[in-house]
């Protein structure tokens, strides 16, 4: 399973580009990029979604690694994980069963 950051240094290899025209052509700055790819920053999901266009990647794929990331991250040291991840889709679906009965 790869990184976000992976996936990114690997799109703009597979181009053979490097960081500061890709940079130019997303409009994000160079460093920024840089740490996207070393998994020292997390991007935007705008940013996500520029660079899924410009790489021409799945932009869905590339926003559910964003989200999985995310939420791994804020959950790697905790207990009951599984539990939690399972009560948080039942409110996700009672939010937009909610939002679906206005």
């Amino acid at each position: 399973m790869k990184t976000l950051g992976e996936t990114l240094r690997l799109a703009r290899e597979e181009k053979e580009m490097i960081l500061r025209k890709v940079a130019a052509e997303v409009d994000i700055d160079q460093s920024l990029i840089s740490k996207f790819e070393k998994n020292e920053r997390k991007p935007t999901k705008e940013q996500i979604v520029r660079l899924a266009n410009f790489y021409e990647l799945s932009e869905e794929k590339l926003i559910i690694n964003w989200y999985s990331e995310k939420i791994a991250d804020e959950l790697k040291y905790t207990e009951s994980t599984s539990e939690i991840l399972k009560v948080a889709e039942e409110k996700i679906n009672y939010y937009k069963a909610q939002e679906n009965g206005k």
